[in-house]
């Protein structure tokens, strides 16, 4: 099966593209589902055609779906939800806030996770193509499994068991709802419609980043720094976009000057994120929707390359040996040596870039060996450990 995320920075032509894509494999004979986890849903508006909450044909051997967070939530969340509520009741809040309080933020990329989840492993498509929100929330939905799976190991056994302890001696003392093993087995359950999706998502033979943006300035900055913050988490960015570019078919002088600044922006996206391919698209002349019109924009955005191949292959992170020691190797394209942070704590390294953290469980091979140096160069992040220390495992 073949998995690709779309991304952008909102206004780029994101959602055409990747609904163009969807429908060229499609009409290349696979079964292909697109889903939309972009909260502002204009994936129906590309087709012109109405989703729902579960697929929806669009046309032959090709299905959509937006997302509906609040159907999600009562499917998945009901028990949870009560508990909330009546925790936030007895803090005296009004019982229709408690309610919208109860939905916690970001609940419905969680949601979208165990979407893709569930549709990659179904068996019953070929290809799954997710036009993600823009890139600040993508950043935040790809970066959920790491931060859940570390809640679900450390926080989430020490909170029972305090509860099973302190839970009668709380409720003795005040009436505060106290959570019941119901909402932990709720939350559980919860986590494990999410357990495997970062496997799925960053399995470099079937899933694939692609960052649309047009020539400009802000744009690319964007762009650059979601690729470095993508291959912080191992996701694999296999091309670049680069859309509404002005055709030569205009030459009227009014254009001169956006065209020199154009061809400028482009000459930095061709350099900046090289080796990276770069598509091209011309700025349409009239509004991409629809089947015939998302056809002619698919064969302007790959002309003669595969939508559905593996455009560019690189491994985000690698183990390689240097004598006794080993180098753990970090794509981190564009990053900052001012913005990156290195640490460890256990058997685990803390690589902080900007705002956004990751810890990486080290294997075997690192576990028993200390940090000897860390060094950024030319977008990859060097770190050194030591010959084997000799600790036992623990």
């Amino acid at each position: 099966m073949r998995v690709l995320l779309f991304t952008g920075k909102g206004g780029v032509g994101k959602t055409s593209v990747a609904a163009a894509t969807a429908l060229a494999s499609a009409e290349a004979g696979r079964r292909t589902l697109i889903i939309s986890t972009d909260p502002a849903h204009s994936l129906a508006d590309s087709f012109g055609v109405d989703l729902g909450s579960s697929p929806t044909r669009i046309a032959k051997r090709l299905r959509g779906q937006q997302l509906d967070a609040q159907a999600r939530m009562e499917e998945s969340w009901d028990e949870i939800q009560r508990w909330l509520v009546d925790v936030f009741n007895w803090a005296g809040v009004d019982a229709i806030e408690a309610e919208e309080l109860a939905v916690v933020p970001g609940l419905d990329e969680v949601f979208a996770l165990g979407d893709i989840k569930t549709y990659a492993e179904s068996g019953d498509w070929d290809t799954l193509v997710v036009d993600c929100a823009p890139t600040a929330e993508t950043i935040r939905l790809l970066s959920l499994p790491d931060i859940l799976s570390w809640y679900m190991e450390r926080v989430f056994p020490a909170g029972r068991r305090v509860n099973r302890l302190l839970g009668p001696v709380l409720s003795r003392m005040t009436d505060l709802p106290v959570a019941s093993d119901e909402v932990f087995g709720a939350t559980r359950r919860f986590y494990d419609r999410l357990d495997g999706v970062k496997e799925v998502l960053s399995d470099r033979s079937r899933t694939s980043v692609r960052l649309v943006v047009n020539p400009e300035r802000m744009v690319i900055a964007e762009a650059r720094r979601t690729y470095t913050y993508l291959s912080l988490f191992g996701y694999r960015v296999d091309a670049v976009v680069a859309n509404r570019l002005l055709p030569d078919e205009v030459t009227d002088p009014w254009f001169d000057q956006w065209r020199a600044a154009q061809a400028k922006h482009m000459k930095v996206i061709d350099e900046a994120f090289s080796p990276l391919p770069i598509l091209k698209a011309r700025l349409a002349d009239d509004e991409i929707v629809g089947i015939e019109r998302l056809r002619r924009f698919a064969g302007e955005v790959y002309r003669d390359v595969d939508p559905l191949a593996v455009l560019h292959e690189h491994d985000p992170m690698e183990i390689v040996a240097n004598g006794d020691a080993r180098v753990l190797v970090l794509e981190l394209p564009f990053a900052d040596r001012d913005d990156v942070e290195v640490g460890r704590r256990g058997d685990e390294l803390l690589v902080t870039v900007g705002p956004y953290r990751r810890a990486i469980v080290l294997p075997d091979s690192l576990r028993h060996r200390d940090v000897t140096g860390a060094k950024l160069r030319k977008g990859r992040l060097r770190i050194t450990f030591g010959a084997r220390n000799g600790r036992e495992q623990r």
